[in-house]
C-alpha cells in the first residue's frame, strides 16, 4: 500500500511539474492574434528560457548584410522584404504580412568590425507550397522539426541590447539538459551566432515583443535548415 501511495505521489508530482511548465511558458505575442505566425509547441520552460519545437516552414531571406549596426542592417533587410511582399517578386504577387521578422546575427570578432546579418520573412500558409522567388532573396525551408531556445524581452531593439540578451539566454541554458544540443547547433555556423525575432511594426510603441532564438536540432529529427533549389 505504501509503495502504491509513493507511486501515486510521483505521478502527481510529474503532472504538477508539467502543468507548471505550461503555466510559466511565455504567452503567444499579441501580434500573432492579428497576423499569421509560425506554429510551435513549447516542450520545456524554465527561468530565463523556453524551448520550442517548430514544424516545417518556408522563409524568404536576404543575402548576408555586412554592417556594424544590427538596427541598420535589419532596416536594410526589412525594406528588401517589404518590397517583396508588396509585389516585387517573380509572380508580381502581394503577400500578407507575417511575424516575426528574423535577423540572424553572426557577430564580428571585434567592436569596430562589421558583423553579418541575414533578415528573414515567414511565408504565410497560402504561399508555403510555392513561395514567389525574387532577385537577391533566397527561399529557405525548415525541413522537419526545428527547435529554438528562446528568451523574450520588450521595447525597441537597440544595438546594445542584442548581444546582452543573447548572453543572458546562453547563461540561463548552462547546466541544463539543453545546453549541449544548443551549443552543437550553433557550432554548425559561428559559435556566437544567434537570431533576433521582432514581432511589431516600427509604428507600434507599446506592447512590443522581441525574442532571442538559438536554433538547434533537438532530437536529431532531420531538422537542418536546407536551401530550396
Amino acid at each position: 500500500m505504501a509503495r502504491r501511495s509513493s507511486s501515486l505521489l510521483l505521478v502527481a508530482a510529474a503532472a504538477a511539474a508539467a502543468l507548471l511548465a505550461v503555466a510559466t511558458a511565455a504567452p503567444v505575442p499579441p501580434t500573432c492574434e492579428r497576423i499569421e505566425c509560425p506554429a510551435y509547441e513549447v516542450v520545456d520552460s524554465a527561468n530565463g528560457f523556453e524551448i520550442r519545437r517548430y514544424t516545417d516552414a518556408m522563409w524568404v531571406s536576404t543575402s548576408p548584410i555586412e554592417d556594424i549596426s544590427f538596427v541598420a542592417a535589419t532596416r536594410t533587410g526589412f525594406l528588401q522584404l517589404f518590397n517583396y511582399i508588396q509585389g516585387k517578386n517573380a509572380y508580381n504577387e502581394t503577400i500578407e504580412m507575417t511575424a516575426p521578422v528574423l535577423t540572424e546575427v553572426s557577430p564580428s570578432d571585434g567592436p569596430f568590425c562589421t558583423s553579418s546579418f541575414v533578415v528573414s520573412f515567414y511565408v504565410p500558409a497560402k504561399n508555403q507550397a510555392d513561395p514567389p522567388p525574387a532577385e537577391g532573396l533566397t527561399v529557405r525551408r525548415w525541413a522537419g522539426a526545428r527547435y529554438a531556445a528562446v528568451r523574450r524581452f520588450g521595447g525597441f531593439v537597440a544595438d546594445s541590447d542584442v548581444g546582452e540578451q543573447a548572453a543572458r539566454l546562453d547563461a540561463s541554458l548552462q547546466g541544463t539538459r539543453w545546453a549541449a544540443a544548443v551549443n552543437e547547433g550553433r557550432s554548425a555556423g559561428k559559435a556566437t551566432s544567434y537570431t533576433v525575432a521582432q514581432y511589431n511594426s516600427p509604428f507600434e510603441f507599446s506592447g512590443r515583443v522581441n525574442e532571442i532564438w538559438m536554433l538547434f536540432d533537438g532530437a536529431k529529427e532531420g531538422s537542418d535548415i536546407k536551401l530550396v533549389v
